[in-house]
């Protein structure tokens, strides 16, 4: 199995919580699943190191811990950087890009009671990921993607089910003020959007 494979399979295990925050990682037992030698799977985990998926402990390796100090400095840069971004992508968003969002609204009006947490954070990913696509900035859709993936870690580690209607109230109003063009009203509710996922994820911690 090449590198790159392995990176996006450790990657994606870490992500949806496969391999728990502080677990060790055991070069050994995952050369052994991934059917390579040490090597590779520590060069994997180097690069996993550079893009905050896993800490160095002594000579070992563990899942990057979910820290409240972490995500706090995530949400600082939210604040800075996705606004500008949800407002570029107001101004830049293809009609095609306008009925992706148009199908993600409704799919979350059609949400019942039922579904996991895993499900509606892949929602939100799938939201977020269309609307920063948006921007025609792919350095900029890359990094704001990444920070939000590892602030979903938090919601998926959340032991109670997550309510549908509070967690996409956003969500809807974002889309509706993207497609009105209305720059105020997505400045805003993108402002509260950050305050509030940060004030629900430190009152479940």
């Amino acid at each position: 199995m090449e590198p790159e494979q392995i990176y996006k399979q450790l990657r994606e295990k870490i992500i949806w919580l496969d391999l728990k925050p502080e677990m060790y990682l055991n070069l050994s037992e995952l050369a052994e699943s991934f059917g390579v030698s040490r090597t590779p799977i520590k060069e994997v985990l180097i690069l996993l190191e550079a893009d905050g998926w896993v800490l160095r402990h002594g000579s070992h390796f563990i899942v990057t811990p979910l820290s409240l100090g972490r995500i706090k400095e995530i949400t600082e840069i939210r604040n800075i950087v996705e606004i500008e971004a949800n407002i570029l992508a107001m101004n830049r968003i293809t009609s095609g890009e306008l009925a992706a969002l148009g199908e993600i609204r409704r799919e979350i009006m059609k949400i019942d009671d039922m579904p996991s947490n895993k499900q509606l954070v892949e929602m939100d990913v799938k939201f977020h990921g269309t609307l920063f696509r948006a921007t025609k900035n792919i350095q900029l859709a890359q990094m704001l993607e990444r920070l939000l993936i590892h602030y979903l870690r938090f919601w998926l580690s959340i032991p109670q089910k997550i309510d549908p209607k509070s967690f996409f109230t956003e969500t809807l109003e974002i889309i509706e003020a993207v497609e009105g063009k209305d720059e105020g009203r997505l400045r805003a509710i993108s402002a509260a959007h950050i305050k509030n996922s940060i004030e629900k994820i430190m009152g479940t911690f």
